[in-house]
């Protein structure tokens, strides 16, 4: 029985250098991880209380982009850039959506509306664009990131 043990005991002793495996570096982790994850797309758009019982990240995405252009939209139509400009039919919005949920709107003017105050409209967008309900920021691998987008807006002059 001793001699079992004994023999028993030298195999364990033995066997351990076979399961002694480097451990990888944890930068060299860290860079591969890195390396898997794509930058472009985000796992999960931002969302609106009205699109969160959609579970299709595309039609989920759809949704959120269409309530946003009419939450804008109804925002700005017949305002004082139909009336003091109705040369100015559509603008383009660039809305930032912050990790931490805020949103920013900047306007975007093209180069052939030269004639009109760029200030003016820009300071009448700003002013009209707030009281958002709250809007859930993008995800990126389950953490909120910041994202970006362009929606342009038709102002309705006939309200």
């Amino acid at each position: 029985m001793k001699v079992l043990f004994l023999l028993l005991l030298l195999f364990l002793l033995g066997s351990c250098r076979f399961f002694d495996t480097q451990v990888p570096d944890e930068d060299a982790l860290l860079q591969q991880r890195l390396r898997e994850i794509d930058t472009t797309n985000v796992s999960m758009y931002p969302s609106v209380a009205e699109c969160e019982v959609i579970t299709d990240k595309n039609l989920r995405k759809d949704c959120f982009f269409n309530t946003m252009s009419q939450l804008i939209q109804q925002k700005l139509s017949a305002d004082t850039i139909a009336l003091m400009y109705p040369g100015v039919d559509t603008i383009t919005v660039k809305v930032t959506i912050f990790a931490d949920a805020r949103l920013l709107f900047e306007p975007q003017l093209t180069s052939d509306s030269v004639g009109y105050d760029h200030d003016k409209i820009d300071s009448i967008i700003k002013t009209r664009l707030v009281g958002f309900p709250k809007v859930e920021p993008a995800q990126k691998e389950g953490v909120p990131v910041t994202s970006q987008f362009v929606l342009p807006v038709v102002i309705d002059v006939e309200k």
